[in-house]
C-alpha cells in the first residue's frame, strides 16, 4: 500500500477531455486558469473565449483540450475528489482504531483545503470553492444518467463507498451506511455554502464546528445501532 501511495496520481475519466490537460504547458494553463477564472465570474459566466482571453490564447486552443465547458467542469470535479481520495488513503493507512479512522476521514472530509505543492498549476484551496459553489452543476443534468455509465463520477462513488466501508467497520449493524456516507460528502459541501451565504440558517460557523457538528451526527446515528 506504501508503494502504491508513492506511485499515486490523479486520474481522471478520459471521456472528460480530447486531449489530456496535464501532457503539455498550454494544458495546464488551462486547467490552472480555468480554476481562476470560474472562481472569479461562477460557472455560468465562464466561456471558453474568456478563458482563451486570460492565458492569451485562441479560444479555438481550449477546444482541442475539452468539447465544452461541461466536460471541463467534470474533468475539475472529478480531479478534485481524486485528490480528496488520496488525502484520505493516505492519513487513515495506519490508523488500525475503526472510530479513529471514520474520525480521520470525516476531518479530511469536512476541514479547510490547504494548498499541495506536488501540482503547482492548481491551486486546491480556490478548487474547494468552485466544488463548494458548483459541484452540483455538473450532476444536475439531463445527461447525468448516461455521464454516469460512462464512468464520470467513478470516483466521487468510489470516495463516498471508502467512508461507507468505515461506517460498516464502527457500526456492521447499521441500517443506512451508504446513506450516511453521501450525507457527509454533500452536507459538508452545503454547510460549507451556507456559512459563506446564508449565515442564519447554520450553526457551523467556523471550521471546528463544521467539523465537530459531522462527527456528531454521525456517531449519534450509528450509536445504537
Amino acid at each position: 500500500m506504501e508503494r502504491l501511495l508513492s506511485n499515486f496520481k490523479i486520474q481522471v475519466n478520459a471521456n472528460t477531455y480530447v486531449k489530456d490537460p496535464e501532457t503539455s504547458n498550454l494544458g495546464k494553463r488551462i486547467i490552472e486558469n480555468s480554476i481562476l477564472l470560474i472562481d472569479e465570474i461562477g460557472f455560468e459566466s465562464f466561456t471558453f473565449k474568456k478563458l482563451g482571453a486570460k492565458i492569451g490564447s485562441n479560444e479555438s486552443s481550449v477546444y482541442r483540450y475539452f468539447d465544452n465547458k461541461h466536460k471541463l467542469l467534470l474533468y475539475l470535479t472529478s480531479w478534485y475528489w481524486s485528490w480528496v481520495e488520496y488525502q484520505l488513503v493516505f492519513s487513515t493507512l495506519n490508523i488500525s482504531d475503526s472510530n479513529a479512522k471514520l474520525i480521520r476521514a470525516i476531518e479530511i472530509i469536512t476541514k479547510p483545503i490547504r494548498l499541495d505543492s506536488k501540482y503547482a498549476h492548481i491551486n486546491e484551496v480556490v478548487l474547494n470553492r468552485i466544488i463548494i459553489n458548483e459541484f452540483s452543476k455538473s450532476y444536475l443534468t439531463k445527461e447525468v444518467d448516461e455521464e454516469n455509465k460512462e464512468g464520470y463520477f467513478e470516483v466521487y462513488k468510489r470516495l463516498s463507498s471508502r467512508i461507507k466501508d468505515m461506517i460498516i467497520e464502527c457500526a456492521p449493524n447499521y441500517s443506512y451506511p451508504s446513506s450516511l456516507a453521501s450525507t457527509l460528502m454533500e452536507g459538508s459541501l452545503y454547510q460549507h455554502f451556507l456559512k459563506d451565504h446564508f449565515k442564519s440558517i447554520t450553526d457551523c460557523t467556523s471550521d471546528t464546528k463544521h467539523t465537530d457538528f459531522f462527527i456528531n451526527l454521525i456517531f449519534n446515528s450509528i450509536k445504537n445501532s
